[in-house]
């Protein structure tokens, strides 16, 4: 079937354009939370400010202006739907120009991984006090995209005769739902135990304090973990079955310990070791959140080494 290469062509424009907001998000949000100060200065602030005089009645008081970081924070994130929207848009034009689902090689997935972890940050940190957590967020999908476009890229064409199958658009999407999912999980968990090294209320003059006072409470990452770990887990093992029976009607077995299936594998069991963990009494602090972490590293080998370095069955990366 002939690729329609105009599409194809707005498809990679909407996806750099996509990249490049999301950089001129990072960098507002990033002006937002180096001014922040520790939130309970501010409170002491503001309790002693109003605390002197009583309201006047009759008077009109003038609307205090908000200053221009706090403003910045705002506009970012209309800016950043705008973003989204955009990388939305690259893959379903991609899928258009190629007339086929688009996840048929590790640019496209990485596409659509990042797209996900984009919409699940939206799903689950649209509160106000979540959002210093973006700028930890968008870096990764920065530096994912960023690889994608200009080392894992792969001009839009069929896929190979072996993907050829109904199971692709099903198989391959909840695996990448699921690793974006995993990857707010995983910087949740990585926030959580940088918070750890700074207690509330407790001053510190170092780079890593100064960061640490900044994010929201560890309780609410860790919570916040948590709950990305909860959806993640059930739709990644999910995809785990769905490639077996594939492969069972591709390759005549379900399992055959191929890098891929094995790796899949061993991410999926941290994943319940952790939300095992997270559940029982002494490890559901430090412990919990560093068998989190391993489990996002264990996406990454997953992703990059596996698919990159070692043969196997499902090299399909798309690289020449």
């Amino acid at each position: 079937m002939t690729i329609d290469e105009t599409l194809a062509g707005y498809s990679n424009l909407a996806f750099k354009t996509a990249w490049v907001i999301y950089v001129l998000v990072l960098a507002m949000l990033i002006v937002q939370y180096a001014s922040a100060r520790n939130r309970a200065t501010s409170e002491r602030e503001l309790v002693t400010v109003g605390g002197g005089d009583a309201a006047v009645p009759g008077r009109v008081e003038a609307a205090p202006s908000r200053p221009l970081p706090e403003r910045l924070g705002n506009m970012a994130f209309a800016v950043l739907f705008v973003a989204i929207g955009l990388h939305l848009a690259s893959i379903v034009l991609r899928g258009f120009a190629t007339h086929r689902f688009p996840l048929g090689n590790m640019y496209e997935f990485i596409t659509m991984a990042t797209a996900a972890a984009a919409v699940t940050g939206v799903v689950f940190m649209h509160e106000r006090r979540y959002r210093s957590m973006w700028v930890f967020l968008l870096v990764p999908v920065l530096i994912l995209m960023f690889l994608a476009g200009q080392v894992l890229y792969a001009e839009a064409a069929p896929v190979v005769p072996a993907l050829k199958s109904f199971w692709l658009p099903i198989h391959v999407t909840v695996v990448s739902v699921g690793s974006g999912i995993f990857m707010l999980s995983g910087v949740a968990s990585l926030l959580f135990l940088l918070r750890l090294r700074q207690p509330e209320g407790q001053e510190s003059n170092n780079i890593l304090g100064a960061l640490a006072r900044r994010l929201p409470d560890a309780r609410a990452l860790d919570r916040l973990a948590y709950k990305t770990t909860i959806v993640g887990f059930p739709l990644f093992g999910t995809g785990v079955i769905l490639g077996a029976i594939w492969a069972e009607s591709a390759w005549g077995r379900f399992w055959g310990w191929d890098p891929k299936e094995t790796v899949s594998f061993i991410a999926w069991v941290v994943y319940a070791a952790y939300l095992h963990a997270r559940a029982t009494s002494g490890w559901r602090d430090t412990k919990a959140a560093w068998i989190n972490v391993a489990g996002f590293v264990a996406m990454l080998f997953n992703l990059f080494i596996i698919n990159i370095v070692v043969s196997g069955l499902h090299s399909y990366a798309g690289l020449n």
